[in-house]
């Protein structure tokens, strides 16, 4: 292992460097820090396609369903499972799905045989620990004729009827519920009286759609994401609606396709870059004209328009390309936080916008969630991450620490941490993402030394391995490059001693590829508990500014 004994200012910058030389060779002209090549091709978005494609035009479309099954049927494991991630541990939702969509399109029954004995190995659906990815496999079951059409969840289509609860509801679903709802109409048996409110809810349904369709230019697609809009093209073919959005949705999959069959989910083109932004501008890059391109790419997509469909003002920032993507309030603290350490004054009013939004975006309880004010929805409603990153953003602005924004998160912050004195974080695995967050923010707005401060310190400190470095917590997880960056770089904010972050410092200098850079975990969640991915520009970003951060504090 390197060790810091002597030199330590000398090792840490020559890795620091070849750390950010690193990222700055996969930036784009445009700005993004592209790892796309690595982290999109999706058995999710392969299945969303092939579905949709059997249902809006099987015919057209037989050459693009025949690849994507063939890319399917290669891409499935040896143990008869598939990972949202090819490659990956195979997966329960990924497979149910994969394995439902095989026999729909028929001539696979040798792997859909697999993937059913795969399943059956975990468990079946029930033992899936998420009920909404339950509700989207039984849909697939159903494609498949598996389900009796009588048994499947019933989308409540009516509460579109009331536009502000049916966003509460479902949030950033609301257009996927939309079109299985109306899909539903037309081949679930359903009583009289709730079959004349949802036809009395069609219109509202189909502009919730509509209104996220055209706000993205109208393009064919949903969220540039071929699951979700596989998802809402099959729900609105099936249901003999809206013919115009189903032939966009059917020309953009072709358009979308892959060489190999298979389709990519959203790219993450801010997400990548706000990551690799943080770790550089900790690094001292601030002034580097290539980090300049990328704080031209935030202010460029910036959001200038209200999104409708989920209730958002503009001034917000997306995950994804070129239309900026579908709000987010990860991203948009993030970026205000970044832009706050920029040079220059021309982004001074796209930080007053972005906190402007975050302000309104605040939940009547303190906290903050992903894109919907005041949901509970699994996956999207309140948050502790997402809260800290919003506190941060605001605090980076120059929102004084007792203000009543900064101490309504903080106290909502306290209020949700569990008894063994960690928090969570829906976006990344388990617990320690979460908890370094929450004690870097309670150091920011100067408040490290309260209770909950506390024992969030004590809970990172008392997970950490004897090496120094950090995985989930649990003794069966191995340790990866970013839960052990969130971690050293928590401690240090919240004034640990150099010394008692060296061995995970000397661990992370111990991890880096021969490039530079440092190899990514599957960390980040796509949806909680289920299905997981590699985001290289977090585990990159994330460990420059743990080194950073621990020179800072030998200097």
């Amino acid at each position: 292992m390197t060790t810091l004994r002597t030199g330590e200012d000398a090792t840490l910058s020559d890795a620091i460097d070849a750390g950010a030389e690193a990222l700055f060779s996969v930036q784009r002209p445009d700005g993004v820090f592209d790892y796309g090549r690595d982290a999109l091709t999706s058995t999710l978005g392969t299945v969303g396609a092939v579905a949709a494609l059997h249902f809006a035009d099987p015919v057209g479309a037989a050459d693009l369903i025949r690849r994507g099954v063939a890319w399917l049927v290669r891409t499935q494991a040896g143990d008869g499972g598939w990972a949202m991630v090819p490659g990956e541990d195979s997966e329960a939702g990924p497979t149910a799905v994969a394995t439902a969509t095989l026999h729909l399109i028929g001539d696979s029954a040798e792997e859909v045989r697999k993937g059913q004995s795969w399943l059956d190995g975990y468990g079946g659906l029930e033992a899936i620990p998420h009920a909404e990815v339950v509700a989207w496999c039984r849909q697939f079951y159903g494609f498949a004729g598996w389900l009796d059409p009588r048994e499947m969840r019933r989308f409540p289509l009516e509460l579109a009827l009331l536009p502000g609860l049916y966003r509460r509801l479902f949030d950033l679903r609301a257009p996927m519920v939309s079109a299985l709802g109306l899909a539903q109409t037309r081949h679930k048996p359903i009583g009289r009286v709730h079959r004349a409110l949802s036809r009395l809810a069609e219109p509202n349904a189909i502009a919730v759609i509509r209104e996220v369709y055209e706000h993205e230019g109208g393009t064919g697609g949903w969220c540039e994401d071929a699951w979700v809009t596989g998802l809402i093209c099959a729900g609105l073919a099936r249901a003999g609606v809206a013919p115009d959005m189903v032939a966009g949705a059917v020309g953009w999959f072709r358009e979308n396709a892959n060489e190999d069959g298979s389709w990519n989910s959203g790219p993450l083109d801010l997400t990548w870059s706000m990551y690799a932004a943080g770790g550089l501008l900790e690094s001292g890059y601030a002034g580097d004209p290539r980090l300049g391109r990328t704080k031209d790419l935030f202010l460029r997509l910036q959001q200038d328009r209200p999104f409708t469909a989920f209730g958002c003002p503009p001034g917000f920032w997306g995950w994804s390309g070129t239309s900026g993507g579908w709000p987010a309030t990860l991203e948009t603290g993030e970026i205000v936080s970044a832009l706050c350490h920029l040079p220059g004054q021309d982004q001074a009013e796209s930080v007053r916008r972005g906190v402007t939004w975050l302000t309104l975006q605040q939940d009547t309880r303190g906290s903050w969630g992903l894109c919907v004010r005041n949901t509970k929805v699994a996956n999207s409603g309140p948050c502790p991450h997402m809260t800290a990153q919003a506190l941060d953003g605001l605090l980076d602005s120059g929102v004084p620490a007792d203000d009543r924004r900064v101490r309504r998160g903080l106290r909502w912050l306290a209020s949700a941490q569990r008894p063994d004195g960690s928090f969570e974080s829906v976006w990344y695995r388990m617990h320690t993402a979460g908890t370094a967050a929450a004690v870097q923010t309670f150091a920011k707005a100067g408040q490290a030394d309260l209770p909950a401060a506390r024992r969030a310190r004590e809970w990172l400190e008392s997970t950490r391995r004897e090496d120094g470095s950090s995985g989930t917590g649990d003794p069966a997880d191995e340790s990866t490059v970013e839960e052990t960056a969130w971690a050293v770089s928590a401690l240090l904010a919240a004034g640990a001693g150099a010394d008692s972050v060296r061995p995970g410092v000397e661990w992370l200098l111990a991890r880096r590829d021969p490039g530079g850079g440092w190899p990514s975990a599957r960390v980040n969640e796509y949806v909680r508990h289920v299905s997981r991915y590699a985001n290289p520009a977090l585990a990159n970003g994330l460990a420059l500014r743990a080194l950073a951060r621990y020179r800072a504090a030998i200097r």
